[in-house]
């Protein structure tokens, strides 16, 4: 079995304390003084979560230099493996057809490594977000309207219930639509053309805000890839990045909300999206 290592972080932290003088009798009639020290634990575990945010922030920017610096080199080699192939396809010989044949995996490659790159950023600079007043409702209809047509062409049904009363929550309308754009596409690949493959979507309030379910019939994914689905680049598909799916996490945590999962191989896949309502926003 192999073992998965992490790199050893080392954090040095003060704690804050508080001495207190206490006076206690002693056996001939007198007193003493004995100083306490008390280690204030609150406010220790507030620092320790800061620093770790601090660094946290500090690692997330420092891979997004990093991704970026490689992101420049890597469009020149697209560029001119691009260049180059319309050189040789000006070449009628054995040998440019070949070159050529080596050209497109090559320039395959780069368009894997941009995309690669592309998710990545996206992930890494996702911190804070200005949060507005805004319908859940909304955001779920543009983002099924965008995959209507590829849906009707797919043979797959989407079934809305949406509810009207549904109370306003604070939510960024592009990040919050790239996350469900994400989800959305997800269960339209696990569902096979041509196979009354069908899409739910419902909204509704819950104790402490409201929810959205997607529900799909498709293929569905065994408890394995449910537990690791969010962890960054840990995919299943051919080619894949895997930061979709974490992406989306990280998008509804910064909506103050989270998502859960539940899935059964041949059956199909339950997402549930929760986010709170502030009490001014409640109606």
């Amino acid at each position: 079995a192999q073992v998965k290592k992490y790199p050893l972080i080392s954090i040095n932290y003060e704690f804050p304390t508080i001495d207190k003088i206490y006076k206690l009798p002693t056996k001939s009639g007198g007193t003493r003084e004995v100083k306490l020290t008390h280690v204030d634990v609150v406010e220790t575990i507030k620092l320790n979560a800061n620093s770790m945010r601090s660094q946290y922030e500090e690692l997330a920017e420092l891979a997004g230099s990093l991704a970026h610096e490689i992101k420049n080199p890597l469009s020149v080699i697209h560029m001119n493996i691009d260049l180059l192939s319309e050189d040789l396809s000006e070449i009628d010989s054995r040998i440019s057809r070949r070159s050529l044949d080596r050209v497109d995996i090559v320039r395959g490659q780069c368009e894997r490594m941009e995309a690669l790159l592309r998710d990545f950023l996206r992930y890494a600079r996702l911190r804070d977000i200005d949060l507005l007043p805004g319908s859940l409702n909304d955001q779920v209809e543009i983002v099924l309207r965008a995959y209507q047509a590829q849906a009707n062409a797919e043979g797959i049904s989407i079934e809305k219930y949406l509810d009207p009363d549904l109370p306003s929550i604070l939510l960024h309308s592009d990040s919050l639509q790239a996350a469900l754009m994400n989800l959305i596409k997800n269960a339209l690949e696990a569902m096979p053309p041509g196979e009354n493959g069908q899409l739910l979507a419902r909204t509704y309030p819950t104790r402490t805000g409201v929810a959205l379910d997607l529900i799909d019939n498709g293929c569905g994914v065994d408890d394995n890839t449910v537990l690791h689905m969010f962890e960054p680049f840990y995919s299943t598909k051919d080619g894949g990045s895997g930061l979709g799916l974490p992406t989306a996490r990280k998008i509804i945590e910064a909506h103050g909300g989270r998502i859960s999962v539940q899935s059964e191989v041949g059956t199909g896949t339950k997402f549930v999206l929760e986010f709170p309502v502030p009490k001014r926003l409640a109606v």
